[in-house]
């Protein structure tokens, strides 16, 4: 079982998960043109990350992966601002077959003028809509320096996506 990483591109899905599984920043600025997997081991367990691509030619095979998941991991360019209606639209239509999945939603680069703060994000994206069965949690976060150690947001997300994977296992 794996946990998806889905967002648009340019959200910072590959710099986010760098920083899981490493603990240190690693910025990427190519887009994935395709897949990206990465392995994390934690002290309780091993987690396996499913990144696709944000790119519109890749959205496509989002939903192929959703039935296979323990968990989304939504990323939003906080900064963005444009491109928010479609992030929150892309969201919504995932999510709305599958009532139990537990999604976060990782409210990206935190540390940008102009970013939204965390109830903008929520607001932008309609989480109040998405239904009260479901664990939903909203973290903002940003990828500091290359080479710098993890945000203590980064670090904050990484515990509960490790607890989130114990409870659904």
């Amino acid at each position: 079982k794996q946990i998806l990483v889905l967002g648009l591109d340019g959200a910072g899905k590959t710099s986010v998960l760098h920083s899981l599984a490493t603990n240190h920043v690693k910025r990427s600025v190519a887009p994935t043109e395709g897949f990206n997997a990465i392995c994390v081991n934690t002290e309780e367990s091993q987690m396996e990350f499913l990144e696709i691509g944000g790119s519109e030619s890749l959205r496509s095979y989002w939903k192929m992966y959703l039935p296979k998941v323990l968990l989304l991991i939504y990323v939003v360019d906080s900064a963005d601002h444009a491109r928010l209606p479609v992030a929150k639209q892309l969201l919504h239509q995932l999510i709305q077959k599958n009532s139990t999945l537990p999604v976060v939603v990782l409210a990206n680069k935190q540390d940008l003028e102009g970013a939204y703060c965390i109830t903008d994000i929520h607001d932008a994206l309609a989480l109040s809509d998405i239904g009260d069965e479901r664990k939903m949690f909203l973290i903002g976060t940003h990828v500091a320096e290359d080479g710098s150690e993890i945000s203590s947001s980064m670090k904050d997300a990484k515990e509960l996506i490790a607890q989130l994977v114990l409870e659904t296992q």
